[in-house]
């Protein structure tokens, strides 16, 4: 059979717990822990994009470039053999033009190679970066929802143990209730526990031998020689 004041440390015991629960639900720690996380996937993602779309503009402008040196060389190609330059030191400088023209474009296919490349890198850290961000989009979505659920069943937990309190205090004599009632908030919570074989559950020290067999034979309150709790020999 159990006992009335241990039912109603129980009691307590959960209502704690439940208390504690539905704070931090209601301050939204968790939440916020998630969604900073999410933030920081999406600044990455932000960075990256911005990066790419950087890469992507400097690629269309060495790819015009390319094509704007690509249309002199033809014009001057055409001007080196359609005869109409005869002038010896003419040709020679339309030539050194047409070579300038050849290294600049060289070169600027080379850094187009290095841009091309990164780009496709880039794209590709994008793309997990995408994923990254709508997975943990994805979980913060779903313990919002969790948290909403979880909040409404604890609320309705507290009130129906409210209730249980009321129903278990009521069973217990007024003087040693309130005595429980003081030793609670002194002792985290736990103004009663029980003594098995001797050994009291709330701080968890063995009782000596004589206080255990005096303890046996007291017929009023029994307090635990260590922690001073409401003892329950059970």
């Amino acid at each position: 059979m159990s006992d009335p004041l241990l039912d109603l440390q129980q009691v307590d015991i959960d209502v704690m717990r439940a208390t504690t629960r539905r704070e931090v639900l209601e301050s939204g720690r968790e939440v916020d822990v998630v969604r900073a996380e999410f933030d920081e996937r999406e600044r990455v993602l932000g960075e990256l994009k911005l990066t790419l779309d950087r890469i992507v503009a400097d690629q269309k402008r060495l790819e015009f470039e390319i094509d704007s040196l690509s249309q002199k060389l033809e014009a001057e190609e055409k001007r080196l053999y359609d005869g109409s330059i005869v002038n010896s030191k003419e040709l020679e400088s339309l030539q050194r033009e047409m070579e300038s023209f050849k290294t600049r474009r060289s070169r600027i296919e080379d850094d187009l190679l290095e841009q091309m490349e990164a780009r496709e890198t880039l794209e590709a850290e994008v793309g997990a970066a995408e994923s990254e961000a709508g997975d943990a989009r994805a979980a913060l979505d779903r313990l919002r929802s969790d948290a909403e659920r979880e909040l409404s069943e604890v609320v309705a937990r507290l009130e129906a143990l409210q209730a249980d309190r009321e129903r278990a205090a009521a069973m217990i004599d007024e003087e040693l209730l309130e005595l429980y009632e003081d030793l609670r908030p002194q002792k985290k919570g736990v103004g009663a526990a029980a003594l098995v074989d001797g050994v009291c559950q709330g701080c968890h020290e063995r009782l000596s031998a004589v206080e255990f067999d005096k303890l046996k034979k007291t017929s009023g309150v029994k307090r635990c020689e260590y922690c001073r709790r409401i003892l329950v020999i059970v």
